[in-house]
């Protein structure tokens, strides 16, 4: 019988956490015999190959397929993954994630009851090693002081919102707002879960559903990161200029107003004071913020760590948004 439920996994050198991800979906309360899991692997130079095909070999009961993506970028790789699948429904996990054990079944309980046409729950943020700066990242991803109001980050309470990480959905869905946008690098989530937003659909955020994420592991992974992100966020803002949000929107105004004050600075005095009070003002609330997750977690690293992810993340992200939006070719 075909399954109810295919899982895809865009995936690419992901050697070191992609056996976490199969043996969460081997725990899955879900039955086995319900669901498949598609891998589609953007051509892995490591080892990553040979973890899943040794883990095939040792969990035969498992149905689970590798499909090429050639491309090698996500949303050619989930819609190469939307292509193989078999499934009614279509649940999107990272290589880098962990999905709690219910994971596969409430998204399935939700979809089938007709809450919403995509179903997401909520990351639980964790760091790739134990080192000072990796915790710091990863508690800064998870604080609403360094990523706004994205509730999948940390909310505690179900509801209706405008995005949410590895949906869930309907393949009908597909058939109906199209497949994922392959010329959009990062940001192909958002983009899909817009244009399902402006068919009508509704987009459902559950904080019982739940996965480990794991965060960069330093300030270069996690400055590369954020760029692309605002990179990418401003190629779709320039086809959905209404999707963006306040939190999506600080970032590079604070970068911009901190660069205009700079420069201004150096030909009227004022403008330097300025530029230097709102820096200070701006490093006091993160090293705050810092020492109060440092107290709380017991951790005295995160005083130091924090506000040093936080800033990369704010100007990396509003840097690469603007330099996106004034770039005429997306690269």
């Amino acid at each position: 019988m075909p399954p109810k439920v295919s899982v895809i996994i865009p995936c690419r050198n992901e050697e070191r956490t992609i056996r976490l991800l199969l043996e969460a979906l081997m725990k899955q309360s879900f039955p086995h015999e319900g669901m498949e899991v598609i891998i589609a692997d953007g051509m892995s130079t490591d080892g990553t190959r040979a973890v899943i095909a040794d883990f095939q070999t040792s969990h035969p009961d498992l149905r689970l397929r590798v499909t090429d993506n050639p491309k090698r970028n996500i949303p050619a790789a989930v819609n190469a993954g939307i292509r193989a699948a078999e499934g009614e429904l279509l649940l999107r996990l990272d290589a880098h994630s962990v999905p709690h054990e219910e994971y596969i079944e409430r998204c399935y309980a939700a979809l089938t009851q007709g809450i919403a046409d995509v179903v997401g729950g909520v990351w639980d943020i964790q760091p790739q090693e134990n080192t000072w700066i990796a915790r710091a990242i990863a508690a800064a991803a998870a604080h609403p002081l360094a990523v706004g109001d994205a509730q999948y980050r940390y909310g505690k309470q179900a509801g209706y919102v405008d995005t949410v990480p590895f949906g869930a959905f309907k393949r009908e869905l597909v058939q109906r707002v199209g497949l994922y946008d392959e010329t959009l690098l990062t940001n192909e989530d958002y983009e899909f879960n817009t244009r399902v937003r402006q068919a009508g659909g509704k987009i459902w955020l559950d904080p019982q559903i739940r996965c480990v994420y794991f965060a960069r592991r330093n300030l270069k992974e996690l400055a590369n990161q954020y760029w692309r992100y605002g990179y990418w966020k401003a190629q779709m803002l320039k086809r959905y200029p209404g999707s963006l949000r306040l939190r999506q929107a600080l970032p590079p105004l604070f970068v911009l107003g901190m660069a205009l004050l700079l420069v201004l600075g150096f030909y009227w005095q004022p403008a330097l004071f300025v530029f230097l009070g709102a820096a200070l003002l701006y490093l006091a609330v993160l090293i705050a913020a810092g020492i109060q997750l440092a107290a709380h977690k017991k951790d005295p690293a995160l005083s130091v760590g924090f506000p040093l992810a936080a800033a990369s993340m704010h100007t990396f992200w509003g840097a690469g948004l603007l330099v996106g939006l004034v770039s005429k070719n997306a690269r």
